[in-house]
């Protein structure tokens, strides 16, 4: 359901808020190492997120990222929307565009009834879990990463 970039960039930040204790930055090589993914991609990822004000970045050689945003106040919802845009939110699951742009046209849908539900489900669950709820979960887990 989820793209490779919204799953890295809910794991980097994962792993960052449970270093927000600890001041400073955190390498790109630590967190992805860490994460095992790869550095290159990933760091095009924290860059959009730093980009968006989610992060903090520092440049240079004892630089990284830090979480410019608390946690508590984030949400799945807004990481998935900065990363892949909001499609996943409100489009058609077999049929190219929105759902309403979908009916217009008069296409049929044929599991527009039911995926609807889990649509409006998927789009709650995102935008009502924040990181904090996510880290919390997380914390004393040791596959929360894999």
């Amino acid at each position: 359901m989820l793209s490779s970039s919204s799953r890295y960039a809910i794991r980097a930040l994962l792993y960052l808020a449970g270093r927000e204790q600890e001041k400073g930055s955190t390498g790109i090589r630590e967190i992805s190492s860490a994460l095992g993914l790869p550095a290159p991609f990933l760091a095009k990822i924290l860059q959009q997120l730093a980009k968006n004000k989610i992060l903090s970045s520092v440049k240079g050689p004892n630089g990284g990222f830090s979480m410019q945003r608390k946690p508590e106040s984030l949400t799945l919802y807004e990481i998935v929307k900065i990363i892949d845009g909001d499609d996943v939110f409100k489009n058609c699951l077999i049929h190219d565009g929105s759902c309403s742009e979908v009916k217009r046209s008069k296409k049929v849908c044929t599991v527009h009834e039911e995926y609807s539900v889990i649509r409006r489900e998927i789009n709650t669950l995102f935008r009502n879990t924040t990181l904090a709820k996510l880290a919390g979960r997380a914390a004393g887990s040791d596959n929360i990463f894999i």
